[in-house]
């Protein structure tokens, strides 16, 4: 079953549940040493939730711009597949592609897009259509 990001009527593909959870398993891990939504409320906390409303989008664009720009610092040997389970890895193992530099980048959703982009993406599609963003199933 995919997983992506609803804005009102537009659906935005990240993949499975698994790989986003990996996504916010990273940032719990690397960037909150491990207190998932200490350092970044809007995106671990209410987002991952399930809904970031309207008028927290600023809060989370910019939890996001950072999110990116420490994420660069991290090889991307150092991916999280599950916070709650760190022996897990990801099923592909090391065999990623080459255009990958580093966990800013890791992150590609099943359609080839960089999740990052795609989240910021539909950040900016809420506050433009004065909407939540949710994280449904398709």
């Amino acid at each position: 079953m995919a997983v992506g990001f609803k804005v009102g009527y537009y659906w935005f593909q990240v993949g499975t549940s698994d790989f986003l959870h990996s996504f916010f398993s990273t940032i719990c891990i690397r960037l909150e040493h491990g207190k998932w939504g200490r350092v970044y409320p809007k995106l671990m906390g209410e987002l991952y939730q399930g809904c970031l409303k309207n008028q927290d989008l600023n809060e989370g664009l910019e939890e996001l711009r950072k999110v990116r720009k420490e994420l660069k610092n991290f090889p991307s040997s150092d991916v999280i597949w599950d916070a709650e389970d760190l022996s897990l890895t990801p099923p592909w193992g090391n065999n990623i592609s080459s255009d990958i530099t580093d966990l800013s980048n890791y992150f590609v959703t099943s359609d080839g897009r960089d999740l990052i982009s795609v989240l910021s993406e539909a950040m900016n599609e809420a506050k433009e259509m004065q909407c939540d963003i949710e994280i449904d199933n398709l």
